[in-house]
């Protein structure tokens, strides 16, 4: 896996980014006059900004007097893997997904690069919402068939670039990241190493079988905004090609009976818009695990980041990896039981 994939040493935060220079980029690459008026909005990957701009008729709701601007963190994605974000937005909203694609000037282009920086940028319109609560009932099914909708236009073409979900990419290229830049102690590191590459092992064959697509990777009640009209799907910076599966977990993480009822519920409406191979929950532990493995590797790339030490002052440290070799261990048990 290349570097530039998760970032790397040129990457110095956007610590170079200032207001001055955010707006004058929005309106050197697009139609809009900002007003001045800008307010950074929560984002530990990216940089991301409400803009006030300039109308040349009454706005017909609040929204529509903002626009927001994303700046990529360097280094993380290519040129083309954004491409294949946004690409992947428009089908969607081509076939009349509840998304919000980012907005393209008068030449078509949604991806921008700073004038004087390897920084790319997109600007989306403002949408209003909630974050989704718990999914119960007439909700779940609703986000089921939303989900299999995505998964059908998903399934019409490969992104190239984008990133596969599978152990060799989230585990073992992760691991080799941890262990290469010394994250984990010596003392835990031969326990970390051994049970994350028995993970992989047992659960590589099952990926290896599984069906991979265009999906959403990171679709979690998070990144599901209750709007005026419908639920929208917000958030497509980690799409991958991946199982399906992936989008349906995340939605609904537990173990539990409950939980067990309520992805049943789920798959029943999903089955309406679109057939789900029920083999591929097996992929849930290890997919689980995985994501473990991934968060601990993306907050060690990040580490030079001064925001990432605060908000994660217990990473690095005994307690954090045994905890993490415990959880990692209870996973792999599931993984062994599921495979007799």
């Amino acid at each position: 896996m290349a570097a530039s994939t998760w970032g790397n040493e040129e990457t110095k935060f956007f610590f170079s980014l200032t207001p001055e220079i955010v707006l004058n980029e929005i309106e050197r690459n697009s139609s809009f006059r900002c007003t001045g008026r800008i307010l950074p909005l929560n984002s530990m990957e990216n940089r991301v900004y409400e803009i006030e701009i300039e109308l040349d008729s009454p706005a017909k709701s609040p929204s529509d007097q903002f626009i927001v601007a994303k700046f990529y963190r360097p280094g993380r994605w290519s040129r083309e893997q954004i491409a294949e974000e946004h690409e992947f937005l428009a089908d969607l909203k081509d076939n009349e997904l509840p998304v919000i694609p980012p907005l393209a000037n008068k030449h078509g282009e949604t991806l921008f690069k700073l004038s004087e920086a390897e920084i790319y940028f997109t600007i989306f319109p403002k949408m209003g919402g909630r974050i989704a609560d718990e999914m119960q009932d007439e909700k779940l099914r609703t986000t089921a068939r939303l989900i299999a909708r995505l998964h059908n236009v998903g399934a019409m073409k490969e992104s190239a670039h984008r990133l596969k979900l599978d152990t060799e990419t989230y585990g073992l290229a992760n691991l080799e990241y941890l262990t290469n830049h010394n994250f984990i102690p010596e003392n835990f590191e031969s326990r970390y190493q051994d049970i994350v590459k028995k993970i992989c092992e047992a659960s590589s064959p099952w990926f290896s079988q599984a069906s991979y697509q265009r999906i959403h990777g990171d679709c979690h009640l998070g990144n599901i905004l209750e709007g005026r009209e419908s639920i929208v799907l917000v958030d497509f910076d980690d799409m991958v090609q991946g199982p399906c599966v992936q989008d349906l977990w995340l939605i609904i993480p537990g173990r539990d009976e409950y939980a067990k009822q309520q992805m049943e519920q789920f798959i029943s409406a999903y089955e309406l818009m679109r057939p789900f191979d029920r083999s591929s929950l097996k992929l849930i532990e290890p997919l689980r695990a995985l994501r473990y493995v991934h968060f601990s590797a993306w907050i060690a790339r990040r580490w030079q980041d001064p925001i990432f030490p605060k908000f994660f002052p217990h990473f690095g440290s005994e307690r954090y990896w045994q905890e993490q070799i415990m959880d990692l261990h209870e996973q792999y048990e599931l993984i062994c039981q599921q495979a007799i």
